[in-house]
């Protein structure tokens, strides 16, 4: 009989990969240092780990990760203001700029998210927010980003609003799929959340030895901690895109 292997870590397997690839963005964002202590992080290294968890939730959980929320009330209080503004300014020049063609008109609004989340989003209602933003990246073909920006609205907003976009993608979760027991995972699927968990633990280990003096960026690189605010922060519902624009 076969043995079954076992986890080398405790807890939801959602929780693990999401710690892992929380940890991973901090060293991508303190890449430049690492890598003056280990040349070897250099690039492709960490996005290269990045696609490997990415490949594990999807493969693995069944959860498209990059249409995945994680921290989501916290994140979003810390970009609202701006996002708010921007989506504003875009939609108030959307309505001038095709008001002579008003289907032409609803049709980019209710594609981009507008019609069915701004105005919970400007009620503060974050969820409605975060899925506006969503839609909007989702929906922001090139062909669709030409006709707006030859109507007059500026690049950079469109830039800007789907940047905001990028960031929640990056950094929020859902676990409403995931509450309870676990789900059966095959054993190459075992196999793979160790390999990436014991991959990550190791250069979180040696990123806290670096940052030996700055105990802020330490905490970033723990496991444990990390876990236990993920399990701090309320879940939000998955966001689905909408089928792609129609010409």
């Amino acid at each position: 009989m076969a043995t079954t292997l076992k986890r080398a870590y405790k807890g939801k397997d959602v929780d693990m990969l999401t710690a892992c690839a929380t940890i991973m963005e901090q060293a991508i964002v303190h890449q430049t240092f690492l890598v003056t202590k280990r040349a070897n992080w250099a690039d492709p290294f960490f996005p290269d780990i990045q696609t490997q968890i990415r490949n594990a939730f999807t493969n693995f959980l069944g959860i498209d990760n990059a249409q995945e929320l994680r921290e989501a009330t916290q994140l979003v209080t810390s970009i609202q203001t701006n996002s708010l503004t921007d989506l504003a300014e875009f939609k108030v020049q959307i309505m001038e700029d095709f008001k002579t063609d008003k289907p032409r008109r609803d049709e980019i609004l209710t594609r981009l998210g507008f019609t069915a989340h701004h105005k919970a989003a400007q009620n503060k209602d974050q969820e409605a927010l975060i899925e506006l933003l969503l839609k909007f990246k989702l929906n922001m073909t090139p062909a669709l980003q030409t006709e707006i920006t030859t109507a007059g609205t500026s690049a950079t907003t469109i830039t800007a609003i789907t940047g905001y976009a990028d960031v929640l993608q990056a950094a929020n979760i859902t676990q409403e799929t995931m509450k309870g027991s676990r789900k059966v995972i095959s054993q190459a699927g075992v196999t793979e959340f160790n390999a990436i968990y014991a991959q990550v633990i190791s250069i979180a280990k040696i990123a806290t030895k670096f940052f030996k003096d700055d105990k802020a960026v330490q905490d970033k690189f723990s496991y444990a901690k990390t876990v236990a605010t993920l399990n701090q922060v309320r879940p939000v519902e998955p966001v689905s895109p909408l089928p792609p624009p129609t010409t």
